[in-house]
């Protein structure tokens, strides 16, 4: 590290509060692997993952980084890396293969162990009850566009609280439900690979009874931790000034931003523009028990950010994560940011807007938005898949420290969110993984992966982050 490279990270240390979180996250899908071992059942994924074309280059997530075999590794590195909290998930096939009745011993215990590894490693334990991984047996049966799921995701989350919530700092019951629905149930990109378009709005009610039902159930526990909900938002942004964009970029908007966020934090669903209401009809109507359910007291509101969106009228096959068939179904595709660089994922770097859309969040939800914590921020960039040394990715460090100097400013004293509570920022993620329907092509991680060997090595990004923490941790004595 330069010594203007350190003299950087000395001011944004110097800008962190003292109670601020530092940490990194993970989902089990993409990092475990070990679907045989321990008895883990199948999931949608992996059932979506087999099928010829789904998952880029055909790669497989059945061993990803072998996290189930080398946990101990990893939190060596995370202890190492200095950071104040891990956010992981708990596998539902894993310690439910079926997603009801029985529950998995040999599950159950590697968790346990993982907590208990964390907190021996002075690591504050973030899990997260849904990142993805529907039990198979469930999925066959409907998945999300099924009520029975969210009542079976309950008796789950129950257990899990029983089991875990005497260590758990802080509990997330979904991992960003609009990308489930979006991704998985309307566009096909993702599992299950529905297709259904505005036809898969059943599944936002039920993931949101599914939320309000596991608070319930991690309440009922007793659990210690602190209960929230992580879900994907972005600034949405028309490509013009016509009415067909600023209409198009307003329903989007709706179906990213609010369509989840609006049921949590103020009780109701929000009402679709009078053009638009024939798409929402699957939706519909939501009963006033299901609404009292899903609006649960909160400690806190995950906000998972990567990038603005701009939407602009007619239809083309590309979406932010792959080429579908079913946007040209859409009036409406999403348009590029030409000023912006872009990640590897061709994503753009646009830190601004992360200060926007917190300034959006708090206009919208006033004192109804409880505290928030950034679960989850990072980007991919091209990388070797084979290494022999330290990993120069200065693409990763501008992105880091632009996107939390930005949180810092945004909610400090006189910034644009200086009304936010901002709690803490999670790096996403730890290590190169399975990164869904792209498989192994995109390298979000601190640290490398070799897949073919499963060697871990830290890029200059996990140095740059150690050294922040570190930073920060002197400050604070």
């Amino acid at each position: 590290m330069t010594v203007q490279d350190a003299v950087a990270v000395q001011a944004l240390a110097a800008r962190l509060s003292p109670g601020f979180t530092l940490g990194v996250a993970s989902a089990a899908f993409q990092i475990e692997g070990s679907l045989a071992a321990g008895g883990r059942g199948p999931s949608g994924w992996d059932a979506f993952a087999e099928k010829p074309g789904n998952i880029l280059h055909g790669h497989s997530p059945a061993v990803a980084c072998d996290h189930y075999n080398r946990a101990a590794e990893d939190v060596g590195l995370m202890r190492e890396l200095g950071i104040d909290s891990y956010r992981f998930s708990i596998s539902w096939p894993r310690i439910q293969p079926e997603g009801t009745g029985r529950f998995n011993a040999a599950g159950l215990d590697f968790y346990d162990r993982l907590i208990d590894r964390l907190l021996a490693a002075g690591i504050s334990p973030m899990a997260t009850l849904y990142h993805w991984d529907t039990p198979l047996p469930l999925e066959h049966r409907g998945g999300w566009m099924s009520r029975s799921t969210a009542e079976r995701f309950a008796e789950y989350c129950a257990t899990a609280a029983r089991r875990f919530g005497d260590r758990v700092a802080q509990w997330v019951t979904l991992n960003e439900p609009a990308s489930v629905t979006l991704n998985g149930y309307a566009l096909g990109v993702h599992a299950p690979g529905r297709g259904l378009l505005f036809d898969a709005l059943p599944s936002v009610h039920h993931q949101l009874l599914g939320h309000g039902l596991a608070v319930q159930a991690l309440r009922a526990a007793g659990v210690r931790g602190a209960v929230g909900v992580t879900n994907l938002h972005a600034p949405v942004r028309p490509a013009s000034g016509s009415l067909a964009d600023r209409l198009l970029a307003g329903m989007f908007d709706l179906v990213l931003n609010r369509l989840y966020a609006d049921p949590i934090l103020l009780g109701r669903f929000p009402r679709p523009p009078l053009i638009a209401r024939p798409w929402f009809r699957s939706l519909g109507r939501i009963t006033d028990a299901d609404l009292a359910t899903i609006h649960q007291p909160l400690d806190f509101y995950g906000l998972n950010y990567y990038y603005p969106v701009k939407v602009a009228a007619g239809r083309r096959v590309d979406s932010p994560t792959g080429k579908t068939e079913a946007m040209l179904k859409v009036p409406f595709h999403f348009a590029a940011f030409p000023e912006y660089e872009l990640t590897g994922f061709g994503w753009p770097v646009a830190p601004d807007h992360l200060g926007i859309l917190l300034r959006e969040l708090k206009d919208r939800y006033g004192e109804s938005l409880p505290p928030l914590y950034i679960t989850e921020s990072g980007a991919s960039f091209p990388e070797p898949d084979h290494v022999t040394g330290p990993i120069p990715d200065a693409g990763r460090i501008s992105y880091l420290a632009a996107h939390l100097g930005q949180a810092v400013e945004a909610t400090s004293p006189g910034g644009i969110a200086h009304d936010v509570d901002l709690l803490g920022y999670y790096v996403w993620t730890l290590m190169d993984n399975f990164e869904w329907a792209a498989g192994y092509s995109q390298r979000f991680g601190l640290v490398h992966v070799d897949f073919t060997t499963l060697q871990r090595t830290p890029k200059d990004s996990y140095y740059w982050y150690q050294a922040l923490a570190r930073a920060r941790k002197r400050r604070r004595t």
